[in-house]
């Protein structure tokens, strides 16, 4: 009896992978700095699933130069379709017979990066602020593909075997399994080393992860590792190993035991485009982390718990981001909760909505990006990338749990994650699975079966604004009351006016500002950067939002710093924004400033900013 095949519920790859399913894939792959790209061979075994009939296996790839493909160690028929935007190139291989619903096939890919990779960060040493240079992948949403052929989809998970040569030392996102010379040869180039890794939980595509570079490591840790470059690693090491342990021991008593064995976090050179990637065996994380304060590691409890939400249970698409990053977001705050003390959580969402009123405001409230569950057939996830899948994913989950209960909500948490671990779902699924979890609650039932769910899925703009504990904050926006009144009231700022807050509570005073800063002229805002010290923080958290302020007050004290900053940090959450107030206060210095550190932007930051500032033509 044939198998029913089903459409794939990913519309953002171009893999028949509703025909067969990759479940181990070979990565035999060299770096090579000179020429800029990353080559070798790729294993992929796939199962079929569906009867003999399919004789074509399509892959996902974006341009690659494609050498060679072998199936069951026989060269195969095969061709690369034409180029299809966003999604790339099809690669169909021909098979000379079916394979049985079942069975496997090992398809053996040799191909090579091009200039054009959108998944590869190439460095040199002065960009990486290091002797040496650096490469450091960047797959997610749909980029692995750019990298290896393969199903470039969340709905897929497979095992990884990396075996990984470069003159420099190598991460994975697997456990090392070992490190060789490699003897010389034309290709080869001196001190070349071969550098192993296994990943024994299936990962999805996106969670591939190399890098390379002037890498030292340093225990922050039972079992757990910073690695960075030789000059940050102490002051890394110092910001982490205080909490790291504690984190991880804290989200083990809301879900289950971490299941990855170790937990390791890479800081990466200045050029890495987001604040973390939950990479597993090692969280990719930005410099701007090491602040010199301990005030940043919150980004450590979210990327941990990726571990749980995104890399152990994973959406099975990106239009139900939600999936991964509002249980991530929900998890951190737990977290915060544990360890800081319960106002900590809303004090933390707080923060939350604004980011969230800010990407609403910035798409407009009508737009289909700003619904919780997204249709993105055709479009590059990347255009609906925003807070907004964090933050309204975060306030549907807590608004669920208040329906319940916390007690109730707190035994359905594991529950969910034992479900799907190693599975990929979609809204339905996790709707399906809550429900049923509470079926016998007759009390619990009832409220969730009163949940308006189609208005939380597919409404667009803001969902309810909870009620938030508010005591953290109640300070910071007395103070921002008095700078909106500073005229009428002739306020004169002082340094006790901050005195004793925390960096995310000068975060939530700036974000106050921001609203009428407009108003404020540049002798407030030169005050304001001066007397509480926020024009010379170490905190980028902090320094690039009091330069958004200044910028919205046209004070050009800032333009200049604001340019440095921009050719200092690759942040994405940082570049854009400030890139949006330098435009409109001084249009020429935003595009001097693009044009002389474009090469210093990873690719999917270069983009976004392209399209920022001159929409989706070419720069002029």
């Amino acid at each position: 009896m044939a198998s029913i095949v089903n459409p794939p519920r990913d519309p953002n790859t171009l893999s028949n992978y509703n025909n067969f399913v990759t479940t181990h894939t070979i990565a035999n792959l060299g770096i090579h700095f000179e020429k800029r790209c990353v080559s070798g061979n790729i294993t992929l075994k796939l199962k079929s699933i569906t009867d003999a009939a399919t004789k074509e296996i399509v892959l996902d790839t974006s341009f690659l130069n494609i050498k060679d493909v072998v199936v069951n160690g026989r060269a195969s028929k095969w061709n690369l379709s034409s180029r299809f935007e966003p999604y790339g190139s099809a690669l169909k291989i021909s098979l000379e017979e079916g394979i049985d619903d079942g069975k496997s096939v090992d398809v053996n890919i040799t191909s090579e990066t091009t200039k054009d990779c959108t998944a590869l960060g190439w460095m040199t040493p002065a960009q990486a602020r290091s002797e040496y240079p650096y490469m450091y992948t960047q797959c997610q949403a749909i980029y692995a593909r750019s990298v290896f052929p393969c199903q470039d989809t969340p709905d897929v998970k497979s095992t990884f075997e990396f075996n990984i040569e470069s003159p420099l030392p190598v991460l994975a996102s697997g456990l090392s399994t070992g490190v060789q010379d490699v003897h010389s040869g034309s290709e080869v180039a001196a001190g070349t080393k071969l550098y192993s890794f296994e990943q024994k939980l299936p990962i999805p595509s996106y969670l591939f992860a190399l890098a390379s570079g002037n890498i030292e490591k340093a225990p922050i840790g039972p079992r757990s590792t910073v690695a960075t470059g030789p000059k940050q690693l102490q002051a890394a090491k110092w910001e982490l190993e205080e909490s790291t342990e504690k984190f991880i021991e804290t989200i083990e008593k809301i879900v289950y035991p971490y299941q990855w064995g170790h937990y390791n976090v890479f800081i990466l050179p200045p050029s890495f485009p987001y604040g973390g990637m939950e990479n597993p065996i090692y969280t990719y994380a930005t410099p701007t982390l090491i602040s010199g304060d301990r005030e940043n590691i919150d980004v450590i409890a979210h990327e941990l718990s990726h571990s749980y939400s995104g890399n152990l249970v994973s959406n099975c698409s990106w239009e139900h981001f939600w999936l991964n990053e509002g249980w991530a977001t929900y998890l951190e705050r737990r977290i915060q909760a544990a360890v800081h003390g319960k106002p900590r959580r809303d004090f933390s969402a707080i923060i939350g909505w604004k980011a969230l009123q800010d990407s609403v405001a910035q798409f407009g409230e009508t737009h289909e990006f700003t619904q919780l569950v997204v249709d993105l057939k055709g479009k590059d996830p990347d255009d609906a990338f925003s807070s907004i899948p964090y933050e309204k994913g975060y306030t549907f989950l807590s608004y669920l749990e208040s329906q319940v209960g916390e007690d109730k909500w707190n035994k359905f948490i594991p529950h969910y994650f034992n479900t799907f671990a190693r599975r990929s779902l979609d809204s339905y699924d996790f709707k399906a699975n809550l429900l049923a979890f509470f079926e016998s609650d007759s009390a619990a039932s009832d409220a969730l079966n009163k949940v308006d769910w189609d208005a939380w899925f597919y409404k667009p703009g803001l969902p309810p604004k909870p009620k938030f504990e508010t005591s953290l904050v109640d300070v910071c926006y007395a103070l921002a009351s008095k700078w909106k009144n500073i005229k009428a009231e002739k306020f004169e700022p002082k340094a006790q006016d901050v005195k004793g807050w925390c960096a995310n509570q000068a975060v939530v005073f700036l974000d106050s500002v921001q609203a009428f800063a407009h108003k404020l002229d540049k002798r407030e805002t030169q005050a304001m950067g001066s007397v509480y010290g926020f024009a010379k923080s170490r905190n980028a958290e902090v320094v690039a939002r009091y330069f958004q302020v200044a910028l919205k007050a046209k004070d050009d004290s800032v333009y200049k710093p604001t340019a440095e900053l921009l050719g200092n940090v690759g942040r994405i959450k940082f570049v854009r924004p400030l890139y949006k107030w330098l435009s409109e206060a001084d249009r020429k210095l935003a595009v001097k400033t693009f044009e002389k550190n474009i090469d210093f932007y990873h690719p999917i930051c270069r983009g976004l900013i392209e399209k920022d500032l001159f929409g989706k033509g070419n720069r002029i």
